[in-house]
């Protein structure tokens, strides 16, 4: 038993971390706005300013999908939820885990491949920062791995324990 609790909460320091780097990716997107601002008061180019924020706000989304998965933030389709009965219910929600879970590790693969390639090929961007597009890109695949891995484990979780992992901070989204 020491290994599965091991195991999570090694994953729940991962989701956190994933969260906290995703609070810093925001906190350089509003650094890049300010400076950009500053660059243009001061009659100064920033070269790149918006395409280094869009990185940034790409960085940001992915690497707060698990966090956000966890805390229920996701949109989820709990009106099916609730209009299936008891027993449906758990079925329905270890449908819909199976579903999201195989869908990301389907979207992982690939974009490792899309990464490896623009890697290969040293593609860059075509604006004025010419970033090697893998860089930006590989924040994608380790967001969407830790996103395909907080759904597989809520699917675990809900298969062998019978509830997910998702935790409400909300209110409005507490069920009565």
């Amino acid at each position: 038993m020491g290994v599965l609790r091991s195991l999570r909460v090694g994953l729940d320091f991962l989701y956190r971390l994933a969260e906290f780097i995703a609070a810093l990716c925001m906190i350089a997107i509003l650094a890049l706005i300010m400076l950009q601002m500053l660059a243009r008061w001061s009659s100064e180019v920033f070269p790149g300013a918006p395409e280094y924020a869009a990185y940034f706000m790409a960085a940001a989304s992915f690497m707060g999908f698990a966090a956000a998965l966890n805390r229920g933030s996701h949109i989820r389709v709990s009106l099916l939820l609730n209009a299936v009965g008891p027993k449906m219910k758990r079925y329905v929600d270890i449908w819909c885990f199976a579903v999201a879970s195989a869908t990301m590790w389907y979207f992982v693969w690939h974009a490792r491949q899309f990464v490896y390639w623009s890697w290969k090929f040293n593609d860059v961007s075509q604006a004025q920062d010419r970033t090697a597009l893998w860089i930006p890109q590989s924040v994608m695949i380790i967001g969407g791995a830790l996103l395909a891995i907080a759904l597989t484990d809520s699917l675990i979780n809900l298969i062998f324990k019978g509830e997910n992992r998702i935790s409400h901070d909300n209110i409005e989204t507490q069920e009565v």
